[in-house]
């Protein structure tokens, strides 16, 4: 036989030697996924096609009310709970309830965009192995995904035992104020679980797809610089001083020198400063004025924190607050943090034994192992939120480009991929005692 051939043959075998590590019902929930890609492309088109950006709650509530039509009939209770206290739509809790016994998951996605309907991007388009829309990957490809999986165990007969509660948040792009009301209901979940399945988008590093066991937090601060107000011949003297821009300016200088460390990041990104500067009240436009011969006596910074831990997060603030208040001559300054922000997903041995779990689905299905994906490369998301609750992994939705900007794509195969991936190792959990 040829050489060539030989290879051919080897090759056609592979898939059936790793469908045979699968039990019948997996091998099952493989192949209802793949029979239906194309049902489950036709429901990703129909959520893009709503506009569902944070701030439109009619069509956020109008997604959930489409999400409640694909659950249902799988054997979910449904409830949508309004959040008018935070100025948000709602989210929506579906909960399936199983042996008392097992372990009860928590699968996490979300409802909203960040395209709003004044955004001209709006329509799914399909281009090839692409769906091109608003939202596509971030995260109606990840509902998508759930339904996908769920469906799967339904036929395959694993769903009907299984304790599953879905969170969907209508806000997670634009969280509503205050965010601990926001969050109330996914904080309990999370509480009364074993597991969290976060569906936000799958990261591909070097073309391999990757495990998330860690999510950074995401926090927003304040330094308020001040100074004495004077003609601009007597700046650096004993009777000026420094004045506000160049005490702000010493403090960011600081934070850049001395600040980084493994798995830290602080953006600066946005600054005003003069004779007088003032925020708006969301603190993300700044009005100012002053002129080239006056010290200005105010000066205003607002950025982001990023940390990999709590413990990380409170060391680092406690450097941050010491360099603020070592102030230069005749100013002062002040540090703030908004309230609420996201917290961290830490990477826990429960994590990373739940990647372990993963990468055997992974390997009963034939498919390459997932490292873990360096937590720099994501950003912080609702998991992190029931993380110090209960052992969870994200990114089991599916790979895109392009997030949150016109151009947004989903790669339609990996629709199929993970919802393959999700549906057995849900399966599998969900069948474990407690």
């Amino acid at each position: 036989m040829k050489h060539w051939m030989l290879l051919g043959l080897l090759a056609a075998a592979l898939p059936c030697a790793a469908q045979a590590k699968l039990s019948k019902p997996e091998a099952a929930m493989a192949k209802t996924v793949a029979a239906e890609q194309e049902r489950s492309i036709a429901l990703l088109e129909r959520l893009v096609n709503q506009n569902s950006g944070s701030l439109n709650l009619e069509g956020v509530e109008k997604v959930a009310v489409m999400m409640r039509a694909e659950l249902e009939p799988l054997g979910f209770t449904v409830t949508w709970k309004p959040t008018p206290e935070t100025k948000r739509a709602g989210h929506l809790i579906a909960i399936h309830k199983g042996k008392p016994d097992t372990k009860r998951l928590l699968l996490i996605a979300h409802l909203d965009t960040v395209f709003e309907p004044d955004s001209p991007f709006q329509k799914f388009t399909r281009l090839g192995d692409k769906g091109e829309g608003p939202g596509a990957g971030d995260d109606k490809g990840g509902m998508v995904v759930i339904v996908a999986a769920l469906r799967a165990m339904k036929a395959a007969g694993t769903l009907k035992d299984a304790n599953i509660e879905i969170h969907m948040t209508g806000d997670e792009e634009d969280a509503g104020d205050p965010i601990e009301k926001a969050r109330a209901d996914l904080i309990e979940a999370g509480k009364r679980s074993d597991v969290a399945l976060d569906f936000e988008g799958l990261v591909r590093d070097n073309g391999a797809d990757m495990g998330s066991v860690a999510r950074r937090s995401s926090e927003s601060w304040t330094v308020t610089a001040t100074g004495k107000s004077a003609h601009s011949s007597g700046i650096f003297s004993n009777a000026a001083g420094d004045g506000a821009i160049y005490e702000l300016t010493r403090i960011i200088a600081r934070f850049r020198t001395e600040l980084p460390e493994p798995n830290l990041t602080f953006n600066v990104g946005l600054i005003a400063g003069g004779q007088e500067a003032v925020l708006d009240a969301g603190g993300i436009r700044a009005t100012a004025n002053g002129k080239t011969n006056i010290i200005p006596p105010i000066a205003i910074a607002r950025g982001d924190l990023r940390t990999l831990s709590g413990e990380q997060a409170t060391r680092v603030k406690a450097k941050m607050a010491a360099i603020v208040a070592d102030h230069a001559p005749l100013t002062d300054a002040k540090l703030s943090f908004d309230p609420g922000g996201y917290p961290p997903m830490a990477p826990t041995d429960g994590n990373r034994a739940l990647l372990t779990k993963l990468n055997g689905v992974n390997r009963d299905l034939g498919l390459a192992e997932m490292a873990a994906l360096d937590p720099l490369k994501r950003g912080a998301g609702d998991i992190s939120f029931v993380a110090a609750d209960v052992d969870g992994l994200a990114g089991l939705g599916p790979y895109s480009t392009g997030d949150h900007a016109p151009g947004e794509a989903v790669d339609l195969p990996s629709i199929e991929r993970q919802a393959t991936r999700a549906a057995i190792l849900m399966s599998r959990l969900a069948a474990e005692k407690r």
